[in-house]
């Protein structure tokens, strides 16, 4: 934590051996409550789901898992069980703080194993965007509009070159949800990395009137969810996609059956940034709650924004399945249950609101403003099931 805004000073003698400060400007937030910046943990994770069949299963081959890959999200929902018995309140897409009539809201996150692919496509300059997006996205989800993000790049021996490349993406990032790069860390550990490789995070900041805030304490059933497009995986799901690229025999530079680009180029593309639409949708009013989709999927993040006793229904027939995630289920034999906790199946942001509103955005969307759909409704038993 000793590199993240720290006093101004032109003198490098307090830095720590192998670490680059970067930063514009700094001031330092004095508070006796360090908990009330705790980020984004899942925290309702009940769980209906029907399985309704998205692909022929044509082999014998094992069904591949998230878990069989080496993520578990249930040992994840278990350390964040303990960790709420520490930090009390945590439990939002982003940790809010109150600062007079509004709350700074903060994230924090990376960008997984997506940089593996980056590594073995050469493809950098986007990978950037994911990083900031994957932030961005979590605190828009409070209406907070963000002020400014932070990143902190590690590797074992530093190439210029390759670093620009890397910032430039975080730079364009912060252009498109139109917030400053305030600062960062570059750390440069021999030994600690594969020759080339390099690990990211980000971390954000913004602000959201108390009077303004999104929270989903007043969703109710027959409210109706608004799913916004994704513009592929996103930035989660990535171990268990670079076991289906094993299983598949494709290499990334073939043509993604059924699309229009490379396997690599599809997998890469950057993760959409909700931001500016998002607040746009929100200062007209009617917009209750935002879910994120992450990690955990629809049936993971959906249930996190609605009060007890409240839950989803999905109409699955409501947007067509990206090619890409048609080829991942079937390449993979992976079941309908496990891609609907894992990935974002092309909706990358949920809106729960109210039918008024929900009318009034799927008209801008035939008009052509936008692309929106109504994928469900709140429902008065909790968990999400599928139809």
């Amino acid at each position: 934590m000793e590199a993240r805004i720290l006093q101004s000073s032109s003198s490098s003698s307090g830095c720590f051996s192998g670490s680059i400060k970067r930063h514009r400007f700094s001031s330092i937030l004095q508070t006796r409550n360090p908990l009330a910046l705790s980020v984004r943990f899942p925290q309702k994770t009940t769980r209906t789901t029907r399985v309704l069949s998205m692909s022929k299963k044509d082999d014998d081959r094992e069904s591949l898992s998230y878990k069989g890959s080496g993520v578990d999200i249930d040992a994840g929902t278990e350390l964040v069980r303990r960790i709420a018995k520490m930090a009390p309140g945590i439990g939002g897409f982003g940790g809010l703080f109150p600062l007079g009539d509004s709350y700074l809201v903060a994230g924090t996150d990376g960008v997984g194993t997506k940089l593996k692919l980056a590594f073995e496509t050469g493809i950098h300059h986007t990978i950037g965007i994911d990083l900031v997006a994957m932030s961005v996205n979590d605190i828009v989800t409070s209406g907070a509009k963000p002020l400014f993000f932070l990143d902190y790049f590690a590797t074992s021996r530093l190439d210029v070159d390759l670093a620009e490349k890397v910032i430039k993406g975080i730079v364009d990032g912060c252009g498109q949800s139109d917030c400053a790069l305030l600062g960062g860390e570059t750390a440069e550990m021999p030994d600690f990395y594969a020759e080339g490789e390099y690990d990211l995070s980000g971390f954000a900041v913004g602000i959201v009137k108390k009077d303004s805030v999104i929270n989903g304490k007043n969703i109710v059933a027959g409210d109706v969810l608004i799913g916004l497009p994704s513009s592929g995986v996103h930035s989660n799901g990535f171990s268990l996609v670079r076991k289906v690229v094993a299983r598949s025999g494709l290499s990334l530079n073939d043509e993604l059956p059924g699309g229009s680009t490379t396997l690599g180029e599809a997998l890469m593309a950057p993760t959409t940034i909700y931001v500016k639409q998002v607040l746009d949708i929100i200062s007209r009013g009617g917009v209750k709650g935002i879910a994120h989709i992450t990690g955990g999927g629809f049936t993971d993040n959906i249930p996190r924004v609605f009060p007890d006793g409240l839950g989803a229904v999905i109409h699955t027939d409501a947007w067509e399945l990206p090619p890409l995630f048609k080829w991942i289920q079937q390449s993979g034999r992976i079941e309908d249950s496990e891609m609907r906790r894992t990935f974002n199946l092309g909706i990358g942001m949920v809106l729960v609101v109210s039918p008024e509103a929900a009318s009034r955005i799927l008209g801008e969307a035939k008009n052509g403003d936008y692309v929106a759909y109504r994928i469900g409704e709140v429902v008065d038993r909790e968990g999400v099931t599928y139809h």
